[in-house]
């Protein structure tokens, strides 16, 4: 018999029975809506009052630069290697892409980059810091919070595009730990596309998250091997690193 059904869960997290009803291909037509709520928590751009995108508006693909003149020759490859990976990401965001890399050598530039581009498309991104995202997790179990924390925290977990910075920065408390992991457990199962941005080596974050993106399968992991941006130029005859091949998902 006819009917419509209309749900803010992922149909993977609702009762086997009913979803094996639900996921019948023969009698069952999906329409998964990606737009924001026009409720609330949303600015005049559709971004979320979470992010954070806002302050990275100058941050694009445009105005990244490689530094070709003034690296070594393999650290200006692999510097245009990133930007190239980064926008072939953003034209079809699928599973996840991982930039690690030293402080300040434009890795929040390239995922803020993928989020500006998808932004301007017209398609929803959530871009925040990780210690941020705790905080707003916290502030959301403050009675006089204006949006629950269950809200808030699915808001995160299913977000069309999520884009975490400066991953590996948090307090590491068992709480932040926990949610962190389930964040990422969830976008992981569901493979959500996602954009992690790291100062630390794979194998020194929380081993549970750390399984999750050494997962060839479904994550891309790009180590840039640039210093920072900040440090100044530095002479063509600078020691030279050899480079790592990339590590590339399906």
């Amino acid at each position: 018999m006819p009917t419509a059904v209309t749900t803010n869960q992922d149909l993977q997290d609702i009762d086997p029975r009913l979803r094996s009803r639900l996921l019948h291909i023969e009698f069952v037509e999906q329409i998964k809506i990606s737009a924001p709520d026009f409720r609330g928590g949303y600015d005049q751009e559709g971004q979320s009052e979470l992010s954070s995108l806002r302050f990275h508006g100058d941050q694009t693909f445009e105005t990244f630069d490689p530094r070709a003149d003034e690296l070594p020759v393999e650290e200006a490859n692999n510097l245009k290697r990133a930007l190239m990976t980064a926008q072939q990401y953003a034209a079809e965001p699928r599973d996840w892409l991982v930039f690690t890399g030293t402080f300040g050598s434009g890795k929040t530039h390239l995922a803020a980059s993928i989020a500006n581009y998808r932004n301007d498309e017209g398609h929803p991104v959530l871009f925040i810091v990780v210690p941020d995202l705790l905080d707003h997790l916290r502030a959301a179990f403050n009675p006089q919070s204006p949006v629950s924390y269950d809200k808030r925290f699915d808001e995160v977990r299913t977000a069309p595009l999520l884009v975490l910075d400066d991953l590996g920065t948090e307090s590491a408390t068992a709480w932040a730990r926990e949610k962190l992991y389930q964040i990422i457990n969830h976008r992981y199962a569901a493979r959500l596309p996602t954009v992690i941005t790291t100062s630390w080596k794979i194998e020194e974050l929380d081993p549970k998250v750390a399984t999750r993106i050494d997962d060839a399968t479904r994550c891309t992991v790009f180590a840039i091997l640039a210093p920072s941006y900040r440090g100044g130029k530095r002479r063509d005859t600078a020691s030279k690193r050899k480079l790592p091949a990339t590590r590339r998902g399906r």
